[in-house]
């Protein structure tokens, strides 16, 4: 059953959304990937049926507004990025606190971030729970803003573009997105590992190459 207080949140959204559109979802994405704050999947879901299924537009659109919602979280991630690349880890237990998060859950994505490096920041965007973290161990670590960037944009746009596409297959029961994530968590989990797994062992593994013969 629908409370008040996220009646309220879905009408502020879909306001958001008919006057600014996909610049309105990269607006959201920002604050949510710069706070942790409002959860990606009611953003990307109402997005998906409210500006795509609900105008009848052809399911190409969702790859475009992969790209919208990507550059949003891209920027929201980078200001986290930056916040504990400067401020350090005094800055960052400042703002945990503001947003009411563990320290004990930045520990554990540094110590992640430190077994895994880019490959974490990489697939960490479609984990939940680890999307918005990463960026902290990133900054603290002062990983090459480049590289961040990159490797962020990827895996935002990875993980907007799923979302949106569930938002608009599901049109009106775009709630269930939430049941589905917890349902096949475990799934994304495995699949992240081994893919930052792969990720490792092909960047970090010498190539080797025979050597040519040259016949006089």
């Amino acid at each position: 059953m629908i409370t008040e207080l996220e009646t309220t949140i879905l009408s502020a959204i879909q306001t958001i959304y008919d006057a600014w559109g996909w610049w309105g979802v990269a607006l959201l994405l920002t604050f949510e990937n710069a706070t942790g704050i409002t959860p990606s999947e009611i953003i990307l879901g109402l997005a998906g049926w409210m500006l795509i299924s609900a105008h009848q537009l052809p399911i190409s659109m969702i790859f475009v507004g992969g790209l919208y919602a990507a550059m949003g979280s891209t920027l929201g991630a980078s200001i986290t990025y930056w916040a504990a690349r400067l401020g350090g880890r005094p800055l960052v237990d400042k703002l945990a606190r503001w947003v009411r998060i563990d320290p004990a859950h930045i520990s554990r994505a540094e110590d992640q971030f430190q077994r895994w490096g880019v490959g974490m920041v990489l697939v960490g965007r479609v984990i939940p729970g680890i999307r918005t973290l990463i960026n902290i161990p990133a900054g603290l670590a002062r990983m090459p803003f480049p590289a961040f960037f990159a490797a962020t944009l990827i895996g935002a746009y990875a993980w907007c573009t799923l979302l949106i596409g569930v938002g608009y297959v599901l049109g009106h029961e775009w709630a269930l997105i939430s049941t589905y994530l917890k349902q096949y968590f475990p799934y994304l989990l495995a699949g992240g590992l081994a893919v930052i797994a792969a990720y490792i062992l092909l960047t970090r593994r010498p190539l080797r190459f025979a050597p040519v013969r040259m016949d006089e």
